[in-house]
């Protein structure tokens, strides 16, 4: 991928237009001008077991019907339905692959009657982490997925992504001990490998079937940030730098062959839409039946597809909560689709980033401009592991500037971070594999096995 942007002007980074846009399931057409709602619903608590196989298949039909029937009553001009298996249905992948098949007979059954234009996302879990420590790439965990990939055709998805967690099990520690330089490995290094690894596989899956690789999100990482500096374990700072932090892993499966639309709880999408010029799926103020996030309106700016993340099928006043959730990205999706014009657009898009841009660092850096001045400033690199690392340095130069100005708020308590975040910043080494020789002695073998990711065994005596 070369280092000039897909969208360079900021007057043309908007919600539902894409440089590269993408046609997929049933005539669905994303990036070509119309927001799409992005509908994604689950089971209540159930044990996926042959005793309850009936019912579990009996939920799935009803929910489908359910929101398709309201989507046609609510003219939505087209619908993406995703498809998240539970972690059975990936361990033994005939359950996804059956469940997918019935979603997919829904969504003819009300193209052919209404008219629905519809396509159908299928993301299996990454169940590699289920091992401890996590084996990347052999084992039982990587077979099931694999064969998921293999059989997306068959289960009649139109399009694949997943919620990869290549170097997680470093993140996770880097986070909750605040440090720079375990994000800037578990990230740079360890989660860009296995993209590369595991998006050569999906890519490889798809071709010669009517898949199209749509991509991953880095949700295991930044939104894990987000839900801690939530819950106050973390500075929100932090989790800002981290949301960044992610983009250059999170690019490779386009560098691979992902078209998009991008998956929803990828924050990062707007950095995906920017730099490789594909449509992105976003959540924000409608994934709140999901988790909370200061994000809700701005993480709809520059939009393609507008999503609830997901939603249990409980039942609630109006009707089923994944019924709810349709209503509610249907009017969305209305909104966006209501402006006349690119000024309209425009205002709009601006609105919504202005309310929340000034009051959350992590809101901030999701600003359509701010994500261009990064986006450059990442591509100006031309590997991941130093991608990452300017990524870091960026955001802390752009939130300085941007505290100077008052365009952001940072809680006092969060304020002597900054100094601490630039000198762990600055103290990253300048190469990937200074960095990997530094980290050796450091990582367990008991936690994470580097051979995994394609780096010698010997560096972790």
């Amino acid at each position: 991928m070369t280092a000039q942007l897909a969208i360079q002007n900021l007057n043309e980074f908007m919600f539902g237009h894409a440089p590269r846009p993408l046609t997929c399931g049933r005539g669905v057409e994303l990036g070509s001008g119309t927001v799409v709602p992005e509908i994604n619903f689950t089971l209540p608590p159930i044990s996926i077991e042959p005793a309850n196989w009936a019912a579990i298949r009996a939920q799935y039909k009803e929910m489908a019907e359910a929101v398709c029937r309201r989507a046609v009553d609510l003219h939505v001009p087209a619908l993406v339905m995703e498809f998240e298996t539970l972690p059975p249905m990936t361990v033994e992948p005939e359950l996804g692959i059956e469940i997918s098949q019935l979603l997919a007979g829904v969504l003819d059954l009300f193209h052919e009657r209404h008219g629905l234009r519809s396509a159908l996302r299928l993301t299996p879990n990454d169940t590699r982490e289920h091992s401890r420590p996590p084996r990347m790439r052999s084992g039982p965990w990587w077979d099931g997925m694999r064969r998921m990939f293999r059989q997306a055709g068959e289960a009649r998805a139109d399009l694949l992504s997943i919620e990869s967690t290549g170097g997680k099990e470093i993140s996770d520690e880097a986070l909750m001990n605040v440090d720079l330089r375990g994000l800037a490995f578990a990230l740079g290094v360890l989660a860009a490998r296995d993209m590369e690894f595991l998006w050569t596989e999906i890519v490889d899956s798809c071709r010669g079937t009517s898949v199209i690789p749509a991509g991953d999100t880095a949700c295991g990482f930044a939104n894990t940030a987000m839900t801690l500096a939530e819950q106050r374990y973390i500075p929100r700072l932090f989790a800002a730098l981290v949301r960044v932090a992610t983009v250059p892993r999170s690019l490779i499966a386009y560098e691979l062959g992902a078209r998009g639309p991008s998956k929803d709880c990828g924050y990062e999408g707007p950095y995906m839409k920017a730099i490789a010029g594909v449509p992105i799926s976003m959540e924000g103020r409608s994934s709140a039946c999901a988790h909370l996030s200061p994000l809700g309106n701005i993480a709809q700016a520059v939009c393609d597809c507008w999503s609830n993340e997901s939603v249990q099928n409980l039942r609630l006043l109006s009707g089923s909560a994944p019924v709810v959730s349709m209503e509610q990205l249907a009017y969305d999706c209305r909104l966006c689709n209501a402006t006349e014009g690119a000024e309209d657009g425009r205002r709009l898009r601006d609105l919504l980033a202005r309310s929340d841009a000034s009051l959350d660092t992590q809101a901030f850096v999701l600003r359509p401009d701010v994500v261009l001045e990064l986006s450059a400033a990442i591509m100006a690199e031309q590997n991941p592991y130093r991608r990452t690392r300017v990524a870091i340095l960026a955001t802390l130069d752009r939130l300085r500037r941007a505290l100077a100005e008052g365009e952001v708020q940072l809680p006092a308590n969060e304020r002597p971070w900054l100094d601490r975040f630039q000198k762990q910043a600055d103290d990253l080494p300048e190469s990937e594999e200074t960095l990997c020789e530094e980290m050796a002695g450091l990582v367990d073998p008991n936690k994470c096995l580097l051979g995994e990711y394609g780096l010698p065994m010997g560096a972790q005596v």
